[in-house]
């Protein structure tokens, strides 16, 4: 989390920095993360409910044996359709970090609570959901990538599965 909160607001300054003119830019605008025209309530709905099915998209596939090495292509399409759809909504965010990596520089901080909170909630509600149907008994693992050599750091049922 630490690492996420240090290179958000850093690569947007850096960028800010090396390129002034284009990050600023009315059209660009540091690409701030701000609710759209149906305000913060809504841009709160949305970033719950973009954020919840997500982490049950996540949590479904990377559970799923056979299915686990796809969790990345799942998560990367409904990210893209989330841009397409969700944006104009909420401004997409998901992170909390990134958010504030683009509203430092821009000094934007409309309803910056939102992306704190709603992400998160959207999350938690997706897990706590997962385990109760699911069971903790029935979670594989938490590393999505066991295919390297690098030791699994959760209590993984990635070898039984």
């Amino acid at each position: 989390m630490v690492a996420q909160f240090a290179g958000g607001p850093a690569g947007e300054l850096l960028s800010a920095w090396a390129r002034p003119d284009a990050v600023a830019h009315d059209s660009v605008r540091y690409a701030a993360t701000v609710p759209g025209s149906g305000g913060p309530g809504l841009a709160f709905l949305a970033e719950v409910a973009i954020s919840f099915v997500l982490m049950s998209v996540v949590l479904a596939v990377s559970n799923a044996g056979g299915l686990a090495r796809f969790t990345g292509l799942c998560a990367g399409a409904l990210v893209a359709i989330y841009i397409t759809f969700e944006a104009p909504l909420s401004g997409m965010s998901m992170n909390p970090a990134r958010t504030l990596g683009s509203a430092l520089p821009a000094q934007t901080w409309t309803a910056l609570w939102v992306y704190f909170t709603a992400p998160p909630l959207g999350m938690l509600m997706a897990a706590g959901l997962y385990l109760r149907i699911r069971g903790a008994q029935r979670v594989i693992c938490a590393k999505l990538n066991h295919t390297n050599r690098a030791r699994c750091i959760f209590r993984c049922g990635y070898a039984e599965a």
